[in-house]
């Protein structure tokens, strides 16, 4: 989604843009990376105004995607849905110049520069896309995942598996004789 500078006024400027997932470098990374398949359009709707020196552009970003539940293994669609705001500033020579360190205010982390008559939110959309991906996806939350021992799914079958609870995070000190 680009948006051309000259057409934006005092007046909010409503935005829609529908664009095909792996149109996005970094989410066609994710896809090729195993991480998430986009199953669906990138949709984009944004409200751009003008407020002084620099353009704020409001708006919500969803995209269906599959995945993997990290618990049970069983692939689920879900979307993706990430509301942003973005206060963009016209670029100076003085950018590139790099302090020792500075605080950084919540103002400066919403903030982006765009060089030129139009702002490309390409990189900003893939962001918000790419934040919004769960780390370990989940179909449910009540979801039981598999047998540690048999492996089997325990959203839909039980097992005649031990019912005895299995530390695992100290199972390397069962062992473990302390002498004295």
């Amino acid at each position: 989604m680009k948006i051309s500078i000259d057409h934006i006024s005092e007046k909010p400027l409503a935005l829609h843009s529908q664009e095909p997932a792996l149109s996005f470098p970094l989410l066609a990374q994710m896809q090729a990376d195993g991480t998430c398949s986009f199953i669906g359009p990138v949709r984009c709707d944004a409200t751009v105004v003008r407020e002084y020196d620099h353009v704020r552009v409001t708006g919500r970003i969803t995209v269906p995607v599959a995945l993997v539940c990290s618990r049970c293994l069983v692939d689920y669609e879900s979307l993706l849905d990430s509301s942003f705001t973005i206060i963009f500033r016209k670029a100076t020579a003085e950018e590139g110049v790099l302090e020792e360190e500075t605080e950084l205010s919540e103002q400066d982390l919403i903030a982006s520069c765009y060089h030129g008559d139009e702002i490309d939110m390409t990189h900003e959309i893939e962001e918000q896309i790419s934040m919004e991906v769960p780390v370990q996806p989940l179909c449910g939350d009540s979801c039981k995942g598999l047998c540690p021992e048999c492996g089997t799914d325990l959203n839909h079958d039980t097992c005649s598996c031990s019912a005895s609870q299995f530390n695992f995070k100290f199972s390397a000190l069962k062992d473990f004789k302390a002498s004295r």
